[in-house]
C-alpha cells in the first residue's frame, strides 16, 4: 500500500509519464485488436463484424502518450 501513497503525493510530471504509459498500453491493445480484426476478416462475416476504428485510436493515443512522456522527460530525468 506505500505505492499508493506514493502516487496520491507524486508530482505533476510524474502523473504525466504515468498517464502517457497507459496511453500507450492503450495503442498497443489497439494495434492488436486492429491485427486480430484483418486476421478473422473472411467475406461472409463481413456483414456480422463490428466497426471501430482501431487504427485512428491507435495512432490518436500513441501520439499523446508520445507527447506526454515528453513533456514529463526533463523533470523526471531530473529527478533522477
Amino acid at each position: 500500500m506505500e505505492w499508493l501513497a506514493q502516487l496520491e503525493f507524486a508530482s505533476d510530471a510524474v502523473m504525466l509519464m504515468l498517464s502517457g504509459f497507459a496511453s500507450w498500453i492503450f495503442a498497443a491493445v489497439c494495434l492488436v485488436m486492429e491485427r486480430a480484426r484483418n486476421k478473422r476478416r473472411s467475406i461472409d462475416r463481413l456483414e456480422k463484424v463490428g466497426w471501430v476504428p482501431w487504427t485512428n485510436l491507435f495512432i490518436a493515443s500513441a501520439i499523446i502518450g508520445g507527447g506526454l512522456l515528453a513533456t514529463s522527460l526533463p523533470v523526471v530525468l531530473g529527478n533522477l
